[in-house]
């Protein structure tokens, strides 16, 4: 027993340790790093992912001498420790495993052509990062050697950047690399397959036909001791070993085929080698998420040419899931279920479980997704025949199945299918904080809504007894409104779980009345159904309705149907489904309850200003009683008990709900009273508030539509308020115009995707590319062709006779006006009469693929007449690098490359551009998908415990739990992950403020991949990882990587957002510095210039900012020598911080002294023109609080205290900073001399400070 306490203890000392694995063959042995907490599949995984390795699959594991269990932690292993060694046994093959292996070894061995899935779109989870910048070590000769020659064509497209180009639309696009090294040339089932059944009771499990690259074939079987070469032909069956000397045979499918093909190893070893030239991220299969689709293709991608032959594509559902399919049909409920169930005592529990969680929420989007988009295109019988459209229901693969609207008249009140649509879109969200509450003993669906060929398809897991049969008098549903609001059932037994989701979410316990008058008393609202499942469980439905109604809005948009009569104009909302978010809520929430506790405070202070009178003249008093007294008067001012505090919301307000006595209306108004105040809070606070700080440039600038959405729903606000927030911003200052066209786009792309929806609808699958082509073409082709014909296939139209083609006889005239009447109506906004001239063409078609799940054809797209108009299609859009040659100079006899093909397409359309858009342009439509997948408490508390160590002072302990919830990100989610992007990302920032450079750097690469490949590669968060990758890259001193990569953000900017976005500023700053590092000083100035440029029209020519800027200008100016330019602009900056911060502010300060040393010098100069010693600036000796430095990208709607917060808390002044420097220690600076960036690591490494991260990075 000591023994085994000892081993505990040693596991819990190291849960980290190195085990050797003996293996049957060569190498016979490998070392593996294991943890105690991991499972013994996770260290069979590690086992077959290694080189060496690669070729086992099917076996198990022994130690001393006994087999150990798969699904056991290591932890549980006895005697299993540090050194310990292992063996690997090879089991006998099943059918399935001997399946799943030859799947495995197609993927290995590059023999698997390329798939389609419907799930996910075309080039979908592609990273771009190494085509950008290939990555090189410091100190190698790329940086300062060899590469002193390619440098300034690395820097060129830096130094010569156009800020004024057009979007390129290459920037998004992978350029054309080499193919890969082709190990074999098939392998494929048999004809032979499967084995005759006397056959199989000899073991036989597999018949598999392989053809080597010297063009042999061979026939092989698949038995239970492994895979030999058999004498069937193409014409003979004889599934028996060939002898000697042409038999070859081998526990694994790897080995026989390296056995009977010569140069199988050398080509699988090039293949491993090309492999390796990515980073090892953009190689991972992704399997934790939905891999991002870009909406720009290239047309290799889309063309049919790209469609390789391979037989085994066909043959993969029988490989993966077997002859009856059986394999793979889980029970998602019971999964769901059983797993919330799981133990969450242990941190070990808790991790486990909500590994278990993610990967199970990932696996069924993916199922739901691809039987949602089935059910769109009819291929699943409903199991409702008889009824029409929207009220088919469909179960498949265990997931059931209904349209987003109003089958069967639930909202016929409430908006009909406008309100049954958004009532989903809420209800999914409902489910995820559901979900992430986590609440013991409460249920819920697993759920998903999909968007696909303009219908919405509800996915849900099975609940058991939704189908059931009940007797009449017994309800379907157990607790709240059974039949709309006319029945309501009370149960006991969901009231304890209810709770606690109502005081979670602030809804207030309330009275409801059914159509009798009787009352009845719920959690939550009449709309939140309780139903026991038959497995006992307690499961809530319809969470559509968590938080109030937004009363005001309603009251004065929306009016109640009335039948055969008009909705007024001004109160024709589609639907009465407008709700509070819960972000308003707890915002209103945690207002009152500060309001509540300063109250109290005074109220306290009062009470001990009158005790301290009544005590009187304090003579008899001595002086420590006193200073005690006061002491513990202020620690009970400091601590106020909020137990009193009592704030939450009836969702039933103005819901037509009917109290009956004189009390009870009483309480309904103080409820409704209660709401309209947290109505009114959004409108005049809330909503100012947010243009209040993006006008003051307190938080960062959204730079699209979803990112400006994100920003708004987490301040509480909803879309509908997209129309107020363009009005508040409306002709204010030029940053707000900004806005004011952000959300004008986005209310134009919403409402392009509600009239495209329309149409989309009812129409067979086979007309939505020429539906939304000819849509396109009448909004963004107008000016190109005044009156666009719908290209319909008529042969497609014979065979849908009944089909409705409405969209066919769409104008620009006419949809321009849907559209608008489409804006007013949502978002209660004016577009005006020229909102046609003032749209931005490609950005908002990117708005619209997104939305609709569009993907297009890469290609010049012309909008206007004027071929210059158009977006530019450049070769070299992704770096130095084109097709994988430098400049493109190789391969030039290569016939239909894709630069080529684009060519050739971008001719024929200058040449004949009849329309903009052809229904062929468009190659896919991928769905789009919301999903109730929770995110990780375990993970988020160690990285919140970690920021709050580090804000602490506490480094030590603050980096561990870093370290730890990285590592805890990375289990739960899996590497590839939306979540693990942000935690890299949020994790580099925090390590390039302690000074960890190195790191910060590797993190930030890392967080760029994975928001290209799970987010997209123009994803707004995308190009923030990209700046910040500069940033950190520049610290470490590869500058020109860096400004590449900073180059590709203001591409991407470009193309999201279009020309001088406000935010750009800081990001051309940094570049202008990395160039003086670079000593090219011309080219610095002119970044500056730029940035002064924007500034001036962003902030205006007087602002501080703008004077900030004309600072450094000024001294990019002295350092390209221009001494006269240099004194205007200090001039400039010194007037305007006279003015604005007074004559004793320190800029101001500041600013005059440079201004009479630049004078000076300049008088000098002039005086000493032909001394090159006059050239130099004399030293000015001055301490400024700010530096000319690098600062970080803050990500949009982060404010300037989180952006302080992530660079450890160090002081804040103007966005934009002033040299802490004398010029001469400039010049020094940039010449590599002084504290230059080529100084010890150590050295770099004691600056953290954000802002000096070019000053002395």
């Amino acid at each position: 027993m000591n023994e085994e306490e000892k081993e505990e203890d040693e596991q819990q000392a190291n849960p980290v340790f190195q085990v050797s694995v003996n293996l049957p063959h060569k190498p016979y042995n490998v070392a593996v790093m294991v943890s105690t907490q991991e499972q013994v599949q996770d260290l069979r995984q590690s086992i077959v992912e290694q080189h060496d390795t690669f070729q086992y699959s099917c076996f198990h594991l022994e130690h001393d001498g006994a087999p150990i269990n798969d699904f056991v932690e290591l932890s549980e292993v006895k005697g299993l420790a540090a050194g310990s060694e292992l063996r690997l046994i090879e089991d006998p093959y099943t059918e399935k495993e001997a399946r799943l292996h030859m799947v495995r070894v197609r993927d290995l061995i590059g023999a698997s052509g390329d798939r389609v899935d419907t799930a996910q779109g075309l080039s979908s989870g592609i990273s771009l990062l190494d085509t950008v910048a290939p990555f090189e070590a410091p100190g190698s000769q790329g940086q300062n050697g060899s590469a002193g020659k390619s440098a300034g064509s690395r820097t060129k497209s830096v130094i010569d950047y156009d800020f004024d180009a057009p979007a390129t639309i290459e920037t998004i696009l992978p350029p054309k690399v080499e193919p890969a090294p082709k190990t074999i040339k098939a392998l494929t089932l048999s004809p032979w397959n499967p084995p005759p059944h006397h056959l199989r009771q000899k073991g036989h499990l597999l018949y598999l036909q392989l053809t080597t690259n010297e063009g042999e074939q061979f026939q092989i079987t698949s038995h239970l001791s492994g895979f030999y070469v058999n004498k069937s032909s193409n014409s003979k069956f004889d599934p028996f070993p060939r002898p000697s000397p042409k038999s070859a045979s081998a526990h694994s499918l790897l080995m026989l085929i390296s056995r009977i093909s010569p140069s199988f190893e050398e080509s699988f070893k090039a293949l491993q080698e090309y492999n390796g030239r990515k980073d090892i991220v953009a190689n991972l299969q992704i399997t934790h998420t939905i891999p991002a689709s870009p909406w720009l293709v290239a047309p290799s991608e889309s063309s049919l040419a790209t469609h390789q032959p391979d037989m085994t594509r066909s043959q993969e559902p029988y490989l993966i899931s077997g002859a009856e399919s059986t394999e793979t049909l889980r029970d998602w409920n019971e999964e769901f279920q059983s797993t919330r169930e799981l133990p969450r005592e242990s941190v070990q529990d808790r991790v486990f479980r909500e590994r278990i969680t993610s990967r199970l929420f990932a696996d069924y989007n993916e199922a739901a997704i691809r039987g949602a988009v089935m059910c769109a295109r009819g291929e699943i019988a409903p199991l409702n025949p008889t009824e029409q459209g929207v009220s088919q229901i469909f179960v498949y693969n265990n997931i059931f199945y209904s349209f987003g609207a109003d089958g069967v008249g639930t909202f016929t009140s409430e908006g009909g299918n406008a309100a049954a649509r958004a009532a989903v879109g809420k209800d999914v969200a409902g489910v995820r904080m559901v979900n992430q509450l986590d609440i013991e003993g409460l249920y819920t669906p697993g759920t998903v809504i999909v968007d696909y060929l303009g219908k919405r398809i509800v996915c849900q897991s099975l609940v058991p007894g939704i189908f059931k049969q009940r007797e009449p008098e017994e309800h379907q549903v157990d607790y709240g409104g059974v039949e709309g609001r006319d029945v309501i059932a009370e149960n006991e037994a969901f009231v304890p779980v209810f709770s606690k989701l109502s005081k979670t979410m602030r809804v207030k316990r309330h009275d409801v009345w059914d159509k009798d008058g009787k009352k009845h008393t719920l959690e939550g609202s009449v709309e939140t159904k309780g139903m026991m499942g038959t497995d006992g469980r307690k499961y809530i439905l319809d969470l559509y309705r968590l938080t109030p109604l937004d009363i005001t809005w309603l009251e004065d948009y929306w009016s109640d149907c009335v039948e055969g009569e008009e909705k007024p104009s001004e109160r024709n909302y589609p639907h009465r489904m407008g709700l509070l978010r819960p972000e308003l809520v707890e915002a209103f929430w945690r207002m009152k309850m500060t309001e509540y506790v300063q109250q109290e405070i005074k109220r306290r202070k009062q009470e001990n200003g009158a005790a301290k009178a009544s005590i009187t003249n304090g003579e008899h008093a001595d002086s420590n009683a006193k200073a005690a007294e006061g002491k513990e008067a202020e620690q009970q001012q400091e601590r106020v008990d909020i137990s009193g505090f009592d704030l939450t919301f009836n969702p039933d307000v103005c819901c037509g709900q009917l109290p009956q006595t004189q009390e009870e209306k009483q309480e309904w108004l103080d409820d409704e009273r209660r709401v309209r105040d947290a109505c009114n809070f959004l409108q005049e606070t809330v909503i100012p508030d947010l243009v209040k700080d993006l006008n003051e440039g307190d938080v960062g600038f959204p730079m699209d539509g979803q990112s400006l959405s994100r920003l708004m729903h987490k301040r509480g606000i909803n879309a509908r308020y997209l129309g107020k927030l363009a009005n508040l911003s409306k002709s204010q200052t030029s940053r707000l115009d900004a806005l004011t066209a952000l959300a004008c786009q986005e209310m134009l792309a919403r409402a392009f995707k509600h009239v495209s929806n329309k149409y989309l609808q009812d129409l067979p699958a086979v007309f939505a590319t020429a539906c939304l082509s000819h849509l396109l073409n009448c909004l963004l082709g107008a000016d190109l062709n005044q009156a666009p014909k719908a290209l319909v296939d008529e042969d497609m139209q014979s065979l849908y006779p009944n089909a409705d083609l409405a969209f066919s006889k769409s104008t620009p005239e006419s949809l321009q006006k849907e559209m608008q009447e489409e804006v007013h109506l949502r978002f209660r906004y004016s577009l005006g009469g020229d909102w046609m001239a003032r749209i931005k063409p490609l950005q908002l078609l990117r708005e619209i693929s997104l939305k609709l799940g569009i993907q297009l054809t890469a290609k010049d797209y012309q909008f206007t007449s004027d071929p210059a108009s158009a977006p530019v299609l450049q070769p070299a859009a992704n770096g130095a690098v084109v097709n994988g040659n430098g400049h493109g100079q190789g391969k030039k006899k290569k016939k239909n490359t894709d630069a080529e093909v684009m060519r050739q397409s971008n001719e024929s359309l200058v040449q004949a551009p009849s329309a903009t858009f052809e229904p062929d342009d468009i190659v896919n439509l991928v769905p789009i998908a919301r999903d109730s997948s929770p995110r990780s408490m375990l993970a988020e508390e160690a990285l919140e415990a970690g920021r709050i160590s580090l804000a602490q002072e506490q480094k030590d302990l603050g980096q561990e739990l870093l370290l730890e919830s990285l590592s805890l990100h990375e289990q739960i989610y899996g590497i590839l992950h939306p979540e693990v992007a942000r935690v890299y990302h949020q994790l580099s920032m925090l390590y390039y403020s302690l000074g960890i450079k190195d790191a910060a750097a590797e993190l930030a690469r890392k967080a760029v991949i994975l928001s290209e490949r799970t987010l997209g590669l123009d994803h707004n968060e995308t190009v923030l990882s990209y700046l910040n990758l500069g940033l950190f890259e520049h610290a470490n001193g590869n500058t020109e990587p860096a400004l590449l990569y900073i180059r590709h953000a203001l591409e991407l900017w470009k193309l999201v957002y279009g020309l001088k976005h406000p935010d750009s500023i800081t990001t051309m700053n940094n570049a202008a510095v990395m160039l003086q590092h670079l000593k090219q000083y011309h080219a610095s100035r002119v970044w500056f210039e730029k940035s002064l440029e924007i500034s001036e029209q962003v902030s205006g020519k007087d602002s501080v900012n703008t004077a900030t800027l004309s600072f450094q200008l000024a001294q990019a100016l002295a350092l390209d020598q221009d001494a006269k330019a240099a004194v205007n602009r200090m001039k400039e900056a010194y007037n305007i911080f006279l003015a604005k911060l007074g004559p004793e502010d320190r800029n101001t300060k500041e600013s005059e002294s440079w201004l009479e040393q630049l004078t000076q010098n300049a008088v000098s100069i002039a005086k000493h023109a032909k001394d090159v010693q006059a050239r130099r600036l004399r030293r000015i000796n001055m301490t400024p609080k700010v530096t000319l430095g690098t600062q970080p990208q803050p990500q949009a709607g982060q404010s300037s205290a989180d952006m302080a917060s992530m660079s450890g808390n160090r002081d804040r002044t103007t966005s934009v900073g002033i040299d802490a420097r004398s010029v001469d220690e400039l010049i020094k600076f940039i010449e590599g001399g002084g504290d230059s960036m080529r100084g010890s690591p150590k050295k770099r490494n004691q600056r953290s400070h954000p802002k000096r991260r070019g000053g002395k990075a």
